[in-house]
Formats: C-alpha cells, sequence, structure tokens
C-alpha cells in the first residue's frame, strides 16, 4: 500500500474524506500504529475545540461584521460590491396585494431589502457551510429560531416551485436577531427568506419588490414582522416564490 500522506491523515480525522479514501486510511492506520495515535490526538483535539468554541459560532452572526469583513478581503471584491451596491431602484406591489409605498416607516422600507440582499449574496456562494442547522433538523431549526426572534415562525414549503429547503441561520440585525431560511432547486440555484422583527404595527401588509445587480428582492410587513425573499433568479419565477411565501406565512 503507498504511503498515505499526513495531509490525508488530517482530512480523516476532519471527517472530510468520501468511504473509498477512509476505507483506504483505515487500512493504512491498521499496520501503522504511530499514526493511528496521531490521528486519535487529532480527533481529540478537534472535539476540545468543538466543546469550547461551538456556543460561540452558534451565536448570531452580526450584519455589521460581515460588511466589515468582505469590505477588506480582496478575493470577495465582487461578492461586495454587489452586496454594497444593493439600492431601491424600483418599488412595486404585487397585482392583487396593492401598489405604492408606506411612508410610516421609510427606514424599514430602505433597510430591510438592502439588509436582506447582503445576507443573501454573502451566504448563497458558500458550498461546505451555507446554513447553520440543515433541513434534516427542519423542527429544531423553526423552533430555535422562533425562541430568538420571540415570535412563532414558519419556513414556507416550496417544492411545488421546485426548490427544498437548504436549512437556516441565525443573525444579528441593528435591531436584534434576524433569521434566515434558506433554499435550493436541483439546479443548484438559491433563495432565501429574511425575517425579523419590526419595531411596531404598521398595518401595512403589501408586496415590494427592489432589484440590484442581479438581486431580486420581495419583501412585505406583517403585523410586527418583516419578510424579505432574494434570490438571483428571474423577476416571475421569484415573484411566485414571494406570492407562494406570503400565502403561506399569511394564512
Amino acid at each position: 500500500m503507498n504511503r498515505i500522506e499526513e495531509d490525508k491523515l488530517h482530512a480523516y480525522a476532519d471527517g472530510m474524506l468520501d468511504e473509498a479514501q477512509r476505507l483506504d486510511v483505515e487500512a493504512w492506520l491498521a499496520g501503522h500504529p504511530d499514526d493511528a495515535e496521531r490521528v486519535r490526538d487529532w480527533s481529540a483535539q478537534n472535539q476540545a475545540f468543538h466543546a469550547a468554541f461551538d456556543p460561540v459560532l452558534n451565536e448570531p452572526l452580526p450584519l455589521e461584521l460581515v460588511r466589515a469583513t468582505r469590505r477588506r478581503h480582496p478575493a470577495a471584491g465582487r461578492l461586495w460590491r454587489a452586496a454594497a451596491g444593493i439600492a431601491v431602484l424600483g418599488v412595486t406591489g404585487l397585482a392583487g396585494y396593492g401598489v405604492g409605498l408606506h411612508t410610516a416607516q421609510p427606514e424599514i422600507i430602505a433597510q430591510m431589502p438592502r439588509d436582506a440582499a447582503l445576507a443573501h449574496v454573502v451566504f448563497t456562494p458558500e458550498q461546505r457551510h451555507p446554513v447553520e442547522v440543515d433541513a434534516a433538523h427542519a423542527d429544531h431549526l423553526v423552533k430555535w429560531l422562533s425562541k430568538r426572534l420571540g415570535a412563532q415562525l414558519e419556513a414556507p414549503d416550496f417544492a411545488a416551485q421546485g426548490f427544498e429547503l437548504l436549512g437556516g441561520r441565525l443573525l444579528s440585525g441593528g435591531d436584534g436577531p434576524v433569521a434566515q431560511f434558506m433554499y435550493q432547486s436541483a439546479d443548484q440555484r438559491r433563495v432565501t427568506l429574511y425575517v425579523r422583527r419590526q419595531a411596531r404595527d404598521n398595518g401595512d401588509t403589501r408586496f415590494r419588490h427592489a432589484t440590484e445587480n442581479g438581486v431580486e428582492v420581495f419583501y412585505w410587513i406583517d403585523q410586527d414582522m418583516g419578510y424579505a425573499l432574494s434570490g438571483s433568479i428571474g423577476h416571475a419565477e421569484m415573484q411566485r416564490l414571494a406570492d407562494a411565501a406570503y400565502r403561506q406565512i399569511g394564512r
């Protein structure tokens, strides 16, 4: 058997190998006790790190920190420019739900779609860690996010529209915790639902729309909750998804 290099031993300890590679490493370790002991030490160290730092990692991620990190990281220039360039270029109502702007809370109208689009651009490119809690634990995810936001949340079902729940994460907005649910289609396109508490009930549940740099955002206020669905897909398809979300959440 060819020697197993140290980087593959580390990958084994981190649980990053496919089944064939894992079996090769285990066969090597069976005949090389020194390497086996090193791998056991690395695995124990990983467990100690998780025990010490997982509670910190599970804290909501401040959007302000995301902004600062993306601004300084040259490899993220394109994503940062897209996120930083989010602006409300046009606002329309969906047919059947009214048209126009509600002027009582202009700061909400301006800021929520920008923050939702920023969070969408930051997290949807992630391949290994797009969410904190995956869809296999959807019940736990919804209960956890509901508890953190202090309101009963729902993760809309977009199966009829061709999108499945990937999972979700907790963020920190300017006024408190924010929930993000992420969905993915069979061809790997992703949309995100951004949910936050609003300062007060404005009684206005109309859809609004904003777009910039390919990110479509449909958003609305329902009592003291704000919702924004974001995606870099076609306007008509996003509208159908937003309509489905509105009907399920508002029923």
